[in-house]
């Protein structure tokens, strides 16, 4: 049977995100039959940011240990989405977008999609 309520979250995720709690449950795959249904669901956490203190999560990513980690700031304005081999930035406005682009022009690969 499709699981539509969040497993227990595993140890290792608890440990590098320990303020995190179930935020809500998304259907992903609506298949006809019940028992191949997919949820895919999402904790969320807040955390007062100091030097290093977000580390635990961003070696995670980077090592696929974990996935889809993202941070926002507190108005949900800028979402930060690192993983394996990279990381995305999603902004408000595309001059944002073009700023960060600039600022760190070393960090953006040299791909000619920029991807």
């Amino acid at each position: 049977m499709a699981c539509s309520f969040p497993p227990e979250r595993a140890e290792f995720d608890t440990r590098i995100n320990p303020n995190a709690q179930h935020w809500t449950s998304l259907l992903t795959d609506d298949d006809p039959d019940p028992d191949f249904k997919v949820f895919t669901h999402l904790y969320a956490g807040r955390t007062n940011w100091q030097p290093g203190s977000l580390d635990p999560v961003l070696r995670a990513a980077a090592n696929w240990e974990t996935t889809g980690v993202m941070f926002s700031d507190g108005r949900l304005t800028r979402i930060y989405h690192p993983y394996d081999g990279g990381s995305d930035v999603l902004c408000t406005a595309s001059f944002e977008r073009d700023e960060l682009r600039e600022r760190h022009a070393d960090w953006l690969s040299s791909h000619p999609s920029g991807l």
